[in-house]
């Protein structure tokens, strides 16, 4: 096997854990050292993640909740590769997503947006990447939805990411939003990163490559693991 230097993380990338101008970062973010804890063996490799695990529509959004009809909203195709920090694939690697439906509502209890619920669209959805470390999901594209941060803001369309490793302590949390979304530049938890750079490789790329004409457009985001170029992970905090 070919040898790789380890390339260290940018920790300046990441947003402090207090963040005043998102305002939820008040209470969230802890006010004593954090406590270091050894995990156990099976935290760490298990359970392990097969395709077998996955239904037949699991990754695909527009159908996996269809209760005799198809979703309102733009048909959208997410595709891209999961990559270590050398960009080689990562084969088996389980990602779980969630999101509003077009018109900016979760199909969640404690949503409350007065956007109507699709019932139509669950909202999420999971798939696992090939051996070469490229996933594909079929999804609507969601819009953006008000939050109670100041007198107007508006979270941008974006979809939630959950990676998983070889064990459920091997998780990573993110969010992809859309090229050419207006609202990128005034969302307040986006902005919470410091670097324009890292802000800018959690935007996905219109893919007219991977589109299917007259059907649904496609958007492409690649997700690092690690490394100067690795995606921002919302529950790795200061880059640790």
């Amino acid at each position: 096997m070919t040898p790789y230097e380890f390339i260290q993380r940018d920790r300046d990338q990441h947003p402090p854990a207090l963040t005043p101008d998102y305002k939820s970062t008040v209470l969230r973010s802890p006010r004593r050292p954090l406590w270091s804890l050894d995990t156990s063996l099976s935290e760490v490799t298990g359970p392990r993640f097969g395709h077998d695990a996955l239904g037949p529509l699991d990754h695909d959004l527009i159908l996996n909740y269809a209760q005799g009809g198809e979703p309102i909203g733009e048909r959208t195709i997410v595709h891209g590769w999961v990559l270590d920090e050398h960009g080689r694939g990562l084969p088996h690697t389980l990602i779980e997503v969630w999101q509003a439906n077009a018109g900016g509502r979760y199909r969640h209890v404690n949503d409350t947006y007065l956007a109507p619920i699709d019932p139509n669209f669950g909202g999420c959805g999971r798939v696992m990447t090939d051996e070469d470390g490229h996933y594909t999901f079929r999804t609507v594209k969601p819009g953006a939805y008000p939050f109670r941060n100041r007198v107007n803001s508006w979270r941008p369309a974006h979809i939630h990411f959950s990676l998983f490793g070889s064990g459920l302590a091997q998780r990573l949390i993110t969010q992809m939003y859309f090229e050419g979304d207006p609202l990128i530049p005034h969302d307040q938890i986006l902005g919470t990163i410091p670097d324009p750079a890292a802000r800018s490789r959690l935007v996905a790329a219109l893919d007219f490559d991977f589109a299917v004409p007259l059907d649904s457009l496609a958007y492409r985001f690649d997700i690092v693991l690690r490394g100067r170029r690795q995606t921002v992970f919302e529950n790795k905090l200061q880059g640790a």
